[in-house]
């Protein structure tokens, strides 16, 4: 969930592999950078294929074989690092999507990419964010999830890394609606759908009106879920996981 990809340069398959991660067709985005070797390419290639485990609750075969060998290829202790954080977002999504509880070992790859990464290295916010997700969705610890999230925002915010910025913003404002800041709330999930659209990250938009949506009030609630509901069906359904939260939640008796 990292922003590679999003400022592609003068690299037209750096601009290919943005266009098809964007639409969530990550197996073909991945399947661009056979081309390239080294530990770069094949961090990459693995993180397309983390994520689209994350969206669709498939392809964790593909994953692993890709985590391996981003794993075989790392040269120095950064890499180690960021294959190690992508080893933990793997085992964290087969945890929270039911698949199978891997929650240990997610906590341990983390850790391992905490020890190996510099304190200044590119990924380290990527970090700070996923140890935000154990911390809310396996440990229920709001408090810490809330302190990794606000160091990975502002990590995100000094290296001008707009899409995990929508992350960032989208995961403290569901602190702040669970917490009843309303407001707070509304604020940083506009912000998160803002950075999306404008980034042209098509296959988080619906994910990011269907959260503003909880926050709001009536008629603009329907109306951002129904525009949701439009993308998701576009997209084929992707994310899978987020079919329950485009139905309403039912009033208050």
């Amino acid at each position: 969930m990292s922003g590679t990809g999003t400022i592609a340069g003068n690299d037209p398959l750096q601009t290919a592999v943005w266009r098809l991660r964007s639409r969530g067709c990550w197996t073909d985005a991945a399947a661009l950078l056979a081309s390239r070797t080294g530990p770069a390419a094949a961090l990459q290639r693995a993180s397309l294929l983390v994520e689209r485990c994350l969206f669709t609750g498939d392809g964790w075969a593909e994953a692993e074989d890709g985590l391996r060998t981003a794993e075989a290829l790392a040269e120095a202790d950064d890499d180690r690092g960021a294959a190690a954080c992508e080893r933990g977002q793997l085992a964290y999504a087969s945890t929270v999507l039911g698949v199978r509880d891997r929650a240990d070992e997610a906590r341990t790859a983390l850790g391992r990419a905490a020890a190996l990464l510099a304190p200044n290295a590119s990924g380290r916010p990527l970090l700070d964010f996923r140890r935000g997700l154990i911390a809310e969705h396996l440990a229920d610890s709001p408090q810490a999830a809330k302190a990794a999230y606000r160091r990975a925002h502002a990590g995100a915010t000094a290296r001008d890394d707009s899409l995990l910025l929508s992350f960032t913003w989208r995961h403290l404002a569901g602190l702040a609606l669970r917490d009843g800041e309303l407001p707070e709330a509304r604020h940083g999930f506009a912000e998160s759908l803002r950075i999306r659209e404008e980034l042209g990250y098509l296959v988080g938009t619906a994910p990011a009106l269907a959260a503003l949506a909880d926050a709001e009030p009536e008629p603009e609630a329907t109306r951002l879920r129904t525009e949701a509901t439009r993308l998701f069906r576009l997209l084929g359904g992707v994310p899978a996981w987020l079919s329950p939260h485009l139905t309403p939640p039912a009033p208050a008796v």
